[in-house]
């Protein structure tokens, strides 16, 4: 099955061609499917479309099928059932990050796509929904012999820049045109936020916001918006990570608007790793929506003040949105076309995983250059450290997405003080990403590092800031933090 997917893929041009006839004569069958009525049609074309469909791309009838813009590959073959992917845990060979056996559906599926149009400069797969899980298991034959097109991705929301709101720190100063500074902090394994205010103060004055992770890694943590509240509340500006791993659309802007409601003034929107990474392997991944189709929703309920039902909000929440690209793994070239979807999708602000390896990022550049991106959202390059080579080389052989080149590792692990070393690696690479043009600034990482990331920030020489720990702050309608 596996094998015939692929030459499916192979031949994605000639299956292209077969299915727009299809997509001509069916509709010749209106009358017959009239006379019998649309359920026993149904019923007598269902089990041929899953036999059939399911030979040749190993379909799951979703019933959206959106094959014919997705090269003949399906994208309920990937793992995370993402309906716009790549995800940025693709493996150094382009196979899957949670199933190591089977390239990655949507490596397939850019693939697939460039052989029905070669010169297709845009997006090489579209914007898609996300799926209705109504129909589940429905025929999208009788949807053609009706007339019906394939499902496409709604127009996406125009920003409304005459409403008046206010800015979170964040997007004061990606707007300002300085060079920005984000940090991440991971929430404690405790219920008493002491633990997480100790952290988020040493970066106090230093940052422009602290992003806090949701699950990462699919590990449990305190959950992502109560600890954003908590920062909210202690003066600080939280940017409140959002997994699709964990919850479905409902539990989302459930959270989302409730995050509002506490002073949170920054998301950033995340598919999320597998939950087969982390401390919980036999817990059960939602993914009801991927990171593009999150965007689209949050924008949603930013623009349009409403939900993804279309029921209108009675107060829309006042968010500066993001999301993250990962220019280290494959598909290189098409790591672009991702962001653009994105951004397409209403990201305003873009955080990339690590970077190790500057010529990468460069290429990446360039091509966010020549499509204008960075005049279209502020690009913020992952940087960090580790104490040694043997946590760095741990890191990029256990964490999805993350890429560390051999020569690299190498001149930290030849070094009498690794830890040392690895900063002046950090330093460096902070120096060169300040000279690319189109970058705005840095995004720090490093887990539970955060006297190490707080002491490159100051001898990287970056200007004070305000936006990680201002003064006041507080939820709103509270008295704000004590002393």
């Amino acid at each position: 099955m596996y094998r015939v997917r692929l030459w499916s893929v192979r031949h994605a041009r000639r299956l292209r061609s077969l299915y727009e006839l299809f997509s001509r004569l069916a509709p010749l069958m209106r009358p017959v499917a009239r006379v019998l009525g649309v359920d026993r049609t149904a019923a007598v074309l269902r089990p041929l479309e899953r036999h059939a469909k399911g030979f040749l791309f190993d379909c799951r009838m979703c019933g959206q099928c959106v094959l014919s813009a997705t090269g003949m590959a399906c994208p309920m073959n990937c793992a995370k059932e993402m309906r716009n992917g790549p995800c940025g845990g693709v493996r150094p060979d382009g196979h899957c990050e949670v199933r190591p056996e089977m390239r990655c559906a949507w490596v397939e599926a850019t693939a697939g796509t460039k052989r029905i149009a070669p010169d297709h400069k845009a997006h090489p797969t579209p914007l898609l929904p996300a799926v209705d899980q109504r129909r589940r298991g429905q025929s999208t034959w009788i949807q053609v012999i009706h007339g019906h097109k394939e499902p496409a991705f709604q127009p996406p929301v125009a920003h409304d820049s005459t409403r008046e709101a206010e800015e979170s720190a964040l997007e004061a100063a990606c707007r300002s045109g300085r060079f920005v500074v984000t940090v991440e902090i991971a929430p404690p394994d405790s219920a008493d936020p002491s633990v997480l205010l100790a952290r988020a103060e040493r970066f106090r004055g230093l940052v422009d916001a602290m992003n806090v992770t949701d699950g990462a890694g699919g590990n449990c943590h305190m959950s992502s918006v109560a600890a954003s509240a908590i920062l909210a509340h202690a003066g600080f500006n939280p940017v409140y990570q959002v997994a699709c791993r964990d919850r479905n659309r409902i539990a989302i802007q459930g959270d989302i608007l409730g995050a509002a409601a506490l002073g949170v003034k920054n998301i950033l929107c995340l598919t999320g790793d597998d939950v087969s990474q982390g401390d919980h392997p036999q817990a059960k991944p939602v993914f009801d929506l991927d990171a593009v189709s999150l965007l689209h929703v949050a924008r949603g309920m930013v623009d349009r003040g409403e939900f993804a039902s279309g029921r209108k909000l009675e107060s829309a929440p006042r968010l500066f949105i993001g999301a993250t690209c990962n220019p280290f793994v494959p598909p290189f070239v098409d790591r672009i076309a991702n962001l653009e979807k994105k951004v397409v999708a209403g990201a305003c602000f873009i955080q990339t995983q690590f970077c190790f390896d500057l010529p990468l990022l460069e290429a990446f550049m360039d091509g966010v250059r020549a499509r204008g991106l960075h005049r279209r959202a502020h690009i913020l390059v992952g940087v960090g450290t580790l104490s040694s080579a043997k946590a760095l080389r741990w890191m990029g052989a256990h964490v999805p997405g993350v890429h560390v080149p051999e020569a690299v590792l190498q001149r930290i692990g030849s070094a009498t003080d690794q830890k040392a070393e690895a900063a002046r690696v950090c330093l460096e690479t902070i120096e060169a990403i300040r000279g690319i043009e189109g970058v705005a600034g840095i995004h720090l990482m490093g887990h539970r590092n955060e006297e190490a990331l707080a002491d490159i920030i100051r001898r990287a020489g970056l200007p004070a800031r305000t936006g990680g720990g201002a003064a006041g702050g507080g939820f709103p309608g509270l008295p704000g933090p004590r002393g």
